[in-house]
């Protein structure tokens, strides 16, 4: 046998050692015999090795002569087959561990086993346990993890097919458990291109998990005594990066279904992760329905939820939230909040997102969460308004059925039959109706409400009070009718539509005749109701362009209205759908007050249009100046406005706006003008509420 060791290393000296350094070690050598069981004839003939040795490199010829072969080329040291467990175990104690497990393990597989019960294969047997031992501590020092345990395994399984040192085997054993998740560690941290390894390691990361009760630890397994709670946190917090969103979502999802509480807040935070870098909304709703379902103790939802909700463009929902949080704490910072509570809630949301959200994954990484492109993502977009058209699908749904409860049985049977009706079936957001409506009929469908309130109520009050609820319904169905989603193409719809709101409001058709006098605008729209009525047969083409026309005419009117006198009075806008002059002219109106109101001209009186914090941010400005002793004249027109976008509780929309701001001190002295060439871009956003729009927020330079 050829051993990979020569005579310096076999006694443990430098090849430049002196005689008397050699004589030393060798005693050393000598004296400090292995004491871990091997037998009497394998120890002496290592002791008649170390004295050759010794011989050799202390005779100044024999060493000369030595050298020079090595010089040569000549490695290894040849043995007899005597003595070549010998020279195994020097290999051993030389530090060459793994070499001495591998040529041991080689000398016990066929033809080379030794006789069964020899002290050739008792010794063999015994270095091939602490050979391997060792080779895996050597391995683990080198942080080579899943090369360690391949070491312990060959060990012990070459012990279970001898069937010998069963307590050095159960040593091993425990070993390779405590080396476990170094070995995951390992593989995980491979690069993904070594699939096999990162495969092996994820799943001994799922058995491990499994084994010790989730991720809480709720079982005694083999691991506790080498990996407890606090370890394995730690051991956790090490191994997340190392897996990508989709690998952490799957392990957490599977967690979960074993009772695993933890691992299912943790799907949540994948779920959203994975659902904002990839720009995926609906992975949202996965991620809040995880959420809604835990039961942590300590955990307050609200905030997480509210973030969800706001990022799907839900701001109230987002609101309300945050305000039903358990954490006082939150709650004071997000009423004392200086600006727009809806900043607040941006501000928290990009923070989780950053902090808490957007961390741990191997295939995601954001310098920076910007919440305006993902608002500004066209696919976002688009899920937001399918999932508002869905939610007004099911708001309609829910009031026909109410409705339909109003009235008698016997009228609703008569009624369905004469438009065959099923109220059961509103798949894909459409009533079956025969024919259906066309898309350019849905002003004349909402004329005829109107006219038919007015005929209808009984009292001013009610009739203010009908008049809301149409707006309101308006609103309800938004864009949806717009695009047709609602309704199909019959002109029976018309009546029916008619039928059930007057059924929901209770109103006699005679009672307003006796009570008030027709106005002419009544009468009006009465007139264009019933002329509408009878031509319901022309062409599509046809009625496409009197309705074209008719919005084009109320277009028109206010302009003429509102052209060159934007006045400081502000005038609500409570058309579902708002063109862009009549966002422009509340632009306008807000621009007017808040240049009058800083230059000390008058106080704001806006608030019909304007949402309360954008005035109180206006008055906190205004008080600084004061303080300041200077006031501010602020000249403004917009030479342009694009619609970014559109539903039927938010509308963005970008303007470029002419802006010359100038600073006086209150006696009069000029201090300096700023101007903005060619011109300022700003970014203005209108939310529905209370029954009309209103400017809720600005962010210029966008």
């Amino acid at each position: 046998m050829e051993l990979p060791l020569d005579h310096f290393r076999l006694i443990g000296v430098s090849p430049s050692a002196t005689s008397e350094e050699i004589l030393r070690a060798f005693q050393l050598r000598l004296d400090k015999t292995p004491d871990e069981g091997f037998t009497y004839e394998v120890l002496t003939q290592r002791s008649e090795l170390l004295r050759l040795t010794a011989d050799l490199l202390t005779d100044p010829d024999s060493r000369r002569e030595y050298e020079n072969l090595l010089l040569n080329g000549a490695s290894g040291l040849d043995l007899s087959s005597n003595r070549e467990v010998a020279g195994l175990i020097l290999l051993w104690e030389s530090g060459s561990p793994k070499e001495a497990f591998k040529i041991t393990r080689r000398a016990l597989q066929p033809p080379q086993t030794p006789a069964l019960g020899s002290s050739r294969e008792a010794d063999l047997v015994l270095l091939a346990a602490l050979t391997s031992r060792d080779a895996a501590i050597q391995e683990q020092d080198q942080r080579c993890y899943s090369n360690a345990a391949d070491f312990l395994q060959e060990g012990i399984q070459l012990l279970q097919r001898m069937g010998k040192l069963g307590e050095l085997r159960k040593t091993l054993e425990e070993d390779l458990v405590s080396l476990l998740p170094y070995r995951i560690l390992d593989l995980l941290s491979r690069d993904l291109n070594e699939n096999e390894s990162h495969k092996k390691g994820l799943s001994m990361l799922e058995n491990l998990i499994i084994k010790r009760g989730g991720l809480e630890g709720k079982n005694k397994s083999e691991y506790n005594n080498y990996l407890n709670q606090q370890e394995f946190e730690s051991f956790f917090k090490q191994i997340k990066p190392f897996l990508t969103v989709q690998e952490q979502i799957d392990l957490f999802l599977e967690l979960q279904k074993r009772g695993s509480s933890e691992a299912g807040f943790l799907a949540f935070l994948s779920l959203t992760a994975i659902g904002f870098a990839r720009r995926k909304p609906e992975k949202l709703f996965e991620a809040r329905k995880i959420l809604k379902k835990l039961n942590l103790s300590g955990l307050d939802s609200m905030p997480l939820i509210g973030c969800l909700d706001l990022l799907l463009a839900d701001v109230e929902q987002a609101s309300a939230r945050f305000l039903s949080s358990s954490d006082e704490k939150l709650r004071d910072w997000l009423n004392n909040y200086p600006g727009e509570k809806l900043e607040a809630i941006c501000i928290f949301c990009k923070n989780w997102l950053e902090n808490d959200v957007l961390v741990g994954y191997k295939d995601i990484e954001f310098k920076e969460i910007d919440l305006d492109s993902w608002f500004q993502d066209r696919e976002i977009q688009q899920f937001i308004e399918q999932l508002e058209n869905k939610s007004n699908r099911k708001i309609l749904q829910s009031k026909l059925q109410n409705q339909t409860k109003l009235n008698s049985s016997e009228s609703l049977e008569e009624l369905s039959k004469d438009s065959e009706i099923n109220f059961d079936n509103l798949e894909e957001g459409r009533l079956p109706l025969p024919g259906g409506v066309r898309e350019d009929e849905q002003q004349v469908i909402e004329e005829n409400i109107y006219t038919d309130e007015i005929i209808k109520n009984k009292s001013i009050e009610l009739y203010k009070y009908a008049i809301e609820k149409i707006a309101e319904l308006k609103y309800i169905f938004g864009e949806a009718l717009e695009n047709n989603r609602i309704f199909n193409k019959s002109p029976n719809l018309i009546y029916l539509y008619a039928f059930l709101i007057l059924f929901s409001f209770g109103i006699g058709v005679g009672l307003l005749r006796n009570n008030f006098k027709k106005s002419q605008q009544g009468t009006e729209i009465i007139n264009n109701s019933l002329l509408k009525e009878e031509n319901f047969k022309v062409s599509n083409k046809d009625l496409n362009q009197d309705i074209k026309k008719k919005s084009l005419y109320e277009s028109n009117t206010f302009l003429s209205e509102k052209k060159d006198k934007v006045s400081s009075s502000a005038e609500e806008i409570t058309t579902a759908s708002p063109s862009l002059e009549q966002i422009k002219y509340l632009i306008n109106t807000w621009l007017l007050n808040k240049s009058n109101f800083l230059a000390g001209k008058s106080e704001i009186k806006i608030s019909k249009i304007v949402q309360n914090e954008l005035i109180n941010r206006l008055t906190k400005e205004k008080d600084l100046d004061n303080q300041k002793g200077i006031y501010k004249e602020i000249d403004t027109k917009i030479e342009n406005i694009v619609l970014l976008t559109q539903t039927q509780s938010r509308i963005a929309v970008s303007v470029d706006l002419k802006y010359t701001e100038r600073i006086f001190k209150t006696d009069g002295e000029f201090i300096n003008e700023t101007t903005f060439t060619p011109f300022l871009k700003v970014k203005y956003i209108l939310g529905f509420s209370n029954k009309s729009w209103k400017l809720v927020d600005y962010i210029s330079g966008v």
